[in-house]
């Protein structure tokens, strides 16, 4: 499919996917998106002493940045171990002009970025100490085969209902519970009736949270 990049309203940039007329991220805001929907209301609420991150799914890798830049900024005296899925990497040119380290003021994400994206696939590396990545070249349906630790926290980021409809439809979903651990957090941008209803199904505690700009709701699910 043929992207391009594209400037949101808050400076930060995205992936516009032509065929699906869809975004990779809110044309509100890509990194205040971020923030406000994968760490205020995902990474901030998690205290566990070793954190396992699943990321549905990886896209640009604004969201492992941002996680990475909160995590400089605490006390480092616990691990995340951060999985996230992937079927169409981006290339080379959409990594170089997307440039998301330019968002933030600590000079030590640009090597961050540039490390996160050189990664190899299938392997787990430790971007920096106490924080270990591991990008899975996969369909996202292909979960329920991979061998992964319980789940404390889930980045639900699949593109939207509108061209995805299976994502966020209860297969999937039960997928991803298998993988988590009781009390897990599940977060996501949506906050579709659906959706609701089916983590309900699946023994989830929902809450409907403030969203982020451009967005009046989004989701927090806690496992039972």
């Amino acid at each position: 499919m043929e992207r391009e990049i594209k400037t949101t309203n808050d400076g930060s940039k995205t992936l516009f996917i032509n065929e699906l007329n869809e975004n990779y991220h809110s044309h509100h805001g890509a990194l205040q998106e971020a923030e406000h929907v994968f760490i205020k209301n995902g990474l901030n609420l998690t205290n566990d002493y070793e954190i396992n991150i699943l990321e549905l799914g990886f896209g640009t890798g604004l969201n492992v940045l941002v996680t990475i830049n909160e995590y400089l900024k605490t006390d480092k005296n616990h691990d995340i171990h951060y999985f996230t899925l992937e079927k169409y990497p981006i290339n080379a040119f959409e990594i170089e002009n997307l440039a998301y380290f330019e968002l933030f003021d600590n000079p030590e994400l640009k090597n961050i970025y540039q490390k996160i994206h050189q990664t190899e696939w299938e392997k787990p590396v430790e971007i920096i100490k106490g924080f270990h990545l591991h990008k899975i070249q996969c369909d996202f349906f292909e979960l329920k085969n991979i061998d992964l630790p319980k789940i404390n926290l889930v980045y639900y980021d699949c593109f939207g209902a509108r061209v995805q409809p299976d994502l966020w439809e209860k297969p999937l979903f039960e997928m991803v519970s298998n993988k988590m651990a009781v009390n897990g957090l599940l977060t996501t941008y949506s906050s579709k009736g659906s959706v609701r209803r089916i983590l309900q199904e699946l023994k989830f505690n929902v809450e409907k949270k403030q969203g982020p700009p451009g967005k009046r709701e989004m989701i927090n699910a806690v496992k039972l």
